[in-house]
């Protein structure tokens, strides 16, 4: 998949791995969204090793071989979830099918990391919150706009070391191509893929609460329409929200399809960061007009202006110290509150939301 048709779903970064071969072994289950190689890499360049797939399509199968030849095909999820030496299950699912996924590897001994969203519904959420408490085993989630951009993640190292002070504000943009000929079914109906705010304003949400050191926020108001896409009524190609922080921060972000096929990438998603001492933006994937490339930040501050290329400098730190809170315990990579808080306030963005009614008007030619 072309950078121009599609999102680069694996994105490669600096090998760092974190444990000795044997000691991390992971299998995949559910291979229904592309977001599946970027989860396995990610562990893999931290050490993980990756040994069995399943999915009961045998033409995604193949094509997850094609690109890990490493994983053994099992006849079944029973098979890997059965294996006492695989510790992680990875699951890009249907996202109305990822928590009975989860649960069920959490009932067989092992951590689970899955795609966003993780959820679709909060009645779902709440059976994962209590199956952690009862297992104590973790439930790791692929917010990736952050975690596999560099950029962005260096955005969060800048703001712990204080390069803009308190951070008040933070907007974040995240338009996506549509592709709707190469979509499956479930892709447009929000009984499966939960909402358009639910879906990609994920990675939104998650962003703010981690770049505002907030605990939990409010969600002040949001809506959903579908303005383009009338041969499919339920699919929702618009979503924007308002929310505030316990700490005080406020954010605003806006998701949508509206890709336009000029552009060089899937989708031109920023973020920007205000704080009290400066702001940074962050442009993860096209520097529009100037640079094809990703990974841009730029920081204004009380020392000045300056420009940072980031791609292949900052590295994916999230696998490396994921894998090892899975082995030690420990919670360095993402707190399970804070995962779980990401995916509730997204559900409760998405049921809040106000549904705009829009007109069939006929869309004027750019021509």
């Amino acid at each position: 998949m072309s950078k121009q048709d599609g999102m680069n779903y694996a994105p490669k970064g600096k090998v760092s791995k974190v444990v000795e071969a044997g000691e991390f072994l992971f299998a995949a289950i559910g291979l229904d969204h592309g977001h599946i190689y970027g989860m396995c890499n990610g562990l893999i360049e931290a050490g993980g090793e990756l040994v069995a797939v399943y999915d009961p399509d045998p033409k995604k199968v193949e094509g997850f071989v094609n690109k890990f030849p490493q994983a053994k095909v099992a006849k079944s999820e029973e098979e890997i979830l059965q294996d006492p030496t695989i510790t992680l299950i990875a699951g890009a699912s249907i996202p109305s099918d990822r928590a009975a996924l989860g649960l069920k590897a959490l009932d067989h001994g092992k951590h689970y990391f899955v795609d966003k969203p993780a959820f679709t519904t909060m009645e779902q959420l709440e059976k994962a919150k209590a199956k952690t408490k009862e297992t104590g085993l973790k439930w790791g989630i692929y917010y990736s706009e952050r975690l596999h951009v560099e950029s962005a993640i260096f955005a969060g190292q800048l703001i712990e070391e204080g390069a803009i002070g308190r951070v008040i504000q933070v907007i974040g943009t995240g338009p996506h191509r549509a592709n709707p000929k190469s979509r499956p079914d479930w892709f447009f109906d929000p009984e499966f893929y939960g909402g358009i705010l639910c879906d990609i304003g994920s990675h939104q949400i998650e962003q703010f609460l981690h770049y505002t050191g907030a605990k939990d926020a409010q969600v002040l108001h949001s809506k959903v329409a579908n303005y383009n896409f009338k041969d499919y009524p339920k699919f929702q190609d618009f979503g924007d929200a308002t929310l505030v922080a316990d700490n005080g921060a406020t954010f605003y972000f806006r998701v949508d399809w509206f890709t336009p096929d000029g552009l060089g990438t899937w989708g031109d998603g920023r973020v920007l960061i205000l704080g009290t001492e400066g702001y940074i933006e962050v442009r993860k994937y096209i520097d529009i007009a100037r640079d094809l490339s990703g990974d841009h930040l730029y920081l204004v501050n009380q020392q000045g202006e300056k420009h940072f290329e980031c791609h292949g400098k900052v590295g994916y730190p999230f696998f490396g110290a994921f894998i090892l809170d899975c082995l030690n315990g420990t919670e360095n990579a993402m707190t399970q509150e804070h995962a779980f808080k990401a995916a509730a306030l997204c559900i409760e963005a998405q049921e809040k939301a106000v549904h705009i009614e829009t007109a069939d008007t006929p869309v004027p030619s750019s021509n």
